[in-house]
């Protein structure tokens, strides 16, 4: 039977406990596992049976999280760790090596670009980012040293929609996949497989969590990319000697990644996700629709009225008519446009700086997705390790202040907005 997201979000890897008949999850606050004899454990240390072994690798509160997940975004399987970016790292593991590449959008978070163009060339990995609106261009940058195609579904911080199906014509013309950072669309609004991404990965910290208390990171995999037809891919494709020469792709199938991704990269990275943390991301992601419903409704609501203030020179927002992106939303976010966007002031730097001071009920944080309403000026935060010209293309200007629309009532976000704006002025 097929289920709809407002079940699935509920009832996706929950089942009652078996000892205790619990139906909330349970949070297994446990470090080890005890085998059933020698055998078992020999068996489990060589992938040859699936379980438990040590909460480094898998624990049942985030396997129980890993399903839920992966079934929202139509995935084969996913893997859970500590945070977005250690997803971005893990997503990046089994397919890099020295001297190879990927292809980034010029439209993604500063932390990202900032990981991409700097952190990971300690790995030998190196980053070509790319205009993703210019198609030519992104093929142009593929080369046989490229391993991956990456960008994000709705833009953090402009609201910018990448044309998806597009970006993964490319990506399958290449023979590479598109890892697609999924995080501020959720699959509520976007389920990027659907559009032809082989990795979806995601900062549950944002909205699949919702209420700000935790941090986590998701990789869900397709499980719909041949890893094997090609060379491009050893770590899936050639005999691991980790595992007395193993081929993930030829034993797993469509989970060689997320049985690579738990075997090799939790057991050697260690960006593991607490059961704890994953406890509180089940409990968000039960009303993911419902506040993803919120925040669409404030968001355009609230954006329209800020288009017509007079304190604001532009608004970002993918959901306006105005937005040249707005042809996308129907076709990639069916659901919405989020509730994630930019507002540029005409009041320059300095008025950014007096705006966000003034605001009362939106929270200065660096952090997006929440219940609350946020603001951040990204320019002098999460962008300011950028060059002036990185935090233009990446939609974060000086005079841009990002803000991230919660549930809160429309009417006091617009009076608070409204007093704020007229202290920048």
């Amino acid at each position: 039977m097929t289920h709809g997201i407002d079940t699935l979000q509920v009832h996706a890897g929950a089942r009652p406990d078996p000892a205790t008949g619990a139906r909330q999850v349970p949070i297994y606050q446990t470090t080890a596992y005890v085998f059933r004899d020698a055998d078992h454990a020999a068996a489990l240390f060589n992938l040859q049976e699936v379980g438990y072994i040590y909460s480094r690798l898998t624990n049942p509160t985030v396997s129980a999280l890993q399903e839920r997940v992966a079934t929202l975004e139509g995935g084969a399987g996913a893997v859970c760790c500590s945070s977005g970016h250690a997803a971005q790292i893990m997503a990046l593991f089994p397919l890099m090596g020295p001297g190879l590449n990927i292809v980034a959008s010029t439209r993604a978070y500063g932390g990202t670009i900032t990981q991409f163009s700097q952190t990971i060339k300690r790995f030998g990995w190196s980053c070509t980012f790319v205009d993703f609106d210019d198609l030519a261009a992104v093929e142009a940058a593929i080369d046989d040293n490229t391993r991956a195609v990456f960008c994000e579904t709705i833009a953090n911080p402009g609201g910018y929609v990448t044309d998806l199906d597009a970006i993964a014509a490319i990506s399958d013309r290449a023979g590479i996949p598109l890892i697609v950072d999924n995080t501020a669309a959720t699959p509520y609004l976007c389920r990027p497989i659907d559009h032809g991404a082989t990795l979806v990965v995601h900062s549950m910290t944002k909205y699949l969590t919702g209420n700000g208390t935790v941090t986590g990171g998701c990789v869900v995999d397709s499980g719909k990319f041949d890893w094997s037809a090609s060379d491009k891919f050893p770590s899936l494709s050639a005999p691991e000697p980790a595992y007395h020469g193993l081929k993930f792709h030829e034993t797993f199938g469509n989970l060689a990644f997320t049985f690579h991704s738990i075997a090799i990269g939790l057991r050697d990275l260690g960006m593991t996700l607490n059961p704890q943390a994953a406890h509180y991301t089940l409990m968000g992601i039960e009303t993911l629709s419902l506040r993803m419903q919120k925040h669409v409704e404030n968001a355009g609501r609230i954006a329209a009225w800020l288009e017509n203030h007079p304190a604001v020179e532009q608004v970002t927002y993918p959901g306006l008519p105005s937005s040249p992106y707005n042809d996308r939303v129907s076709r990639i976010c069916p659901n919405g446009a989020g509730g994630l966007f930019t507002v540029t002031l005409k009041s320059g730097y300095e008025g950014c700086m007096k705006f966000v001071d003034s605001l009362e009920i939106f929270s200065h944080v660096a952090n997006l997705g929440d219940t609350r309403s946020l603001v951040i000026h990204s320019a002098s935060t999460t962008h300011r390790q950028l060059s002036k010209e990185q935090q233009v293309a990446a939609g974060a200007a000086p005079n841009v202040v990002r803000i991230s629309i919660g549930i809160e009532d429309p009417e006091d976000l617009i009076a608070d907005l409204d007093q704020a704006l007229t202290a920048s002025m």
